[in-house]
């Protein structure tokens, strides 16, 4: 842990040495990418779904995300060549060695509050990873209180994790393809009322089992770690755990609170997130 906080500290001070250090350039923020690849599983053909009376579609479309924030979330499609795009070649580079030594299927990416980045890191992961020619990636949104992904790739979803993990519909049309990523999606489509219970269902373990079997590789983007029991949940039912660090905004005793919550034999890494780019590199985070 010494390390991690004394990299948050330089990180920290270099910041605030170029204050005054324009910011290097975003994607436009009415720049899109073509959703249209996204091809949606059996659900779509099997008719209209049960909506169960706890469950809330309206609230998934109801997260407010301006078209700047989405585009950092899709750096690695809108600029693959970005050195942003390079750092997530790097950290798939890491984790690969990680795998040579564990099982590495399934990675749970978390933080330790909302607006810190994990949800950036969990996408962009799985797009780089989903570059590699001959692994199957399948991302999984597991934040049932406020889903990002779907609004991320724009996946219109009909299934999702709620809806696989309730029965209403098998894990094949829960999944959607992203062709033009060359990744699958597992999103949310509906919001139960009791979203800590499904993650801590034999139903949710089923469901993982059924992802590490059928893919490579298993991105889970899960809730914020504090003030909920969900991605302890989550973590547990995975073999690693990834944490972003955003700098200036994350708290060094959150990432200790983060520490003691989660199991640290299962601990990759720690991905600092916001960070200025030294002279002569381009990116964003």
């Amino acid at each position: 842990m010494a390390k991690h906080f004394e990299a948050l500290q330089r990180a920290e001070a270099e910041r605030k040495r170029k204050a005054g250090v324009e910011s290097p350039d975003l994607p436009p923020s009415g720049a899109e990418w073509d959703s249209s690849s996204v091809v949606p599983g059996e659900a779509r053909r099997k008719g209209i779904r049960r909506l169960l009376p706890s469950f809330r579609k309206e609230a998934v479309d109801g997260v407010d995300d301006s078209a700047n924030e989405l585009n950092k979330r899709r750096i690695t499609i809108l600029q693959p060549e970005s050195f942003a795009s390079e750092q997530f070649r790097m950290l798939r580079g890491r984790i690969d060695a990680l795998a040579t030594q564990q099982r590495l299927c399934s990675v749970a990416v978390t933080s330790a509050n909302p607006r810190e980045g994990k949800s950036m890191a969990s996408v962009n992961l799985a797009v780089v990873t989903g570059m590699s020619v001959g692994r199957r990636v399948l991302l999984i949104d597991c934040d049932l209180r406020r889903p990002k992904i779907h609004k991320t790739l724009g996946i219109e979803a009909e299934y999702g994790l709620a809806e696989v993990v309730q029965g209403d519909c098998s894990f094949e049309e829960g999944v959607q393809t992203v062709g033009s990523l060359g990744i699958d999606v597992l999103p949310v489509c509906s919001l139960p009322g009791n979203p800590s219970e499904l993650l801590a269902s034999a139903q949710m373990k089923e469901t993982l089992t059924k992802a590490c079997e059928s893919y490579d590789h298993v991105i889970l983007d899960t809730p914020a770690c504090l003030g909920l029991s969900d991605t302890k949940t989550i973590s547990e039912l995975s073999d690693g755990i990834l944490v972003v660090v955003r700098a200036d905004v994350t708290r060094r005793e959150d990432v200790d609170a983060i520490m003691e919550i989660l199991d640290r034999r299962k601990m990759i890494g720690m991905v600092l997130n916001d960070v200025e780019p030294t002279s002569g590199q381009r990116g964003y985070y």
